[in-house]
């Protein structure tokens, strides 16, 4: 009979536990369950943006990698790489879709619009090469528009070791703007140095050596 109580008891004691638990318990479980289901949904919802991101970047790649295009084409062009960079803001390829859209807008003449897309993807940092890459487009920038001061201090930092060889490339370009032949020409030979090394090719700077030095030898 004592073990019938104890069971009873036992029983008892369960039923109070489940009475005064129960509502927090099933709250819990419906929470977990809705946890699980709204980060389903998130991760559907992400990829589906990503998806989306992708469609319209390889959309404006085809519709701007036609080479030379008219003045309806560039406007279309330029409208699509807006599209993505308000609707993707914080995916990759709104940083990809500005530096199209900084190419397209020097076809137009628009080098402010050039110079504000290219300092959005160094300001987004997302990724070490992009800005990077930026950083050297936005010095020839300068330097088209005879500032190369502000070039060389753009190319003070924020270059990724890939594009060292472009970096110095551009360098002795701006140096060589300033007239500081010995520095373009240094600059030029660590160029072709880092090419060589990292075999990159990279046209065009034996010519400005040698244009550097048929420049030296009419003084």
């Amino acid at each position: 009979m004592a073990e019938l109580r104890s069971e009873e008891e036992q029983v008892e004691a369960l039923k109070r536990w489940w009475k005064e638990n129960a509502v927090s318990l099933i709250a819990g479980v419906a929470i977990a369950i809705a946890g699980v289901v709204g980060w389903n949904a998130w991760q559907s919802y992400q990829d589906d943006q990503a998806t989306a991101a992708s469609m319209r970047y390889q959309q404006l790649v085809n519709l701007a990698g036609t080479g030379n295009l008219e003045l309806a084409n560039l406007e279309e062009a330029r409208s699509l790489a807006e599209e993505i960079v308000t609707e993707h803001d914080t995916s990759l390829y709104a940083d990809l879709a500005r530096l199209i859209e900084a190419r397209l807008a020097v076809q137009q003449g628009d080098l402010d619009g050039a110079r504000s897309a290219l300092q959005a993807v160094i300001d987004a940092d997302r990724h070490a090469y992009l800005p990077g890459l930026a950083r050297l487009r936005l010095a020839r920038l300068m330097l088209a528009s005879d500032d190369a001061e502000a070039a060389l201090d753009t190319l003070e930092s924020g270059i990724p070791d890939a594009l060292a060889a472009q970096r110095a490339d551009v360098r002795g370009d701006a140096y060589a703007a300033l007239e500081r032949r010995d520095d373009a020409r240094e600059a030029w030979r660590e160029a072709l140095s880092l090419a060589e090394q990292r075999d990159q090719p990279l046209f065009g700077v034996e010519l400005k050596l040698d244009n550097l030095g048929m420049e030296e030898a009419t003084l």
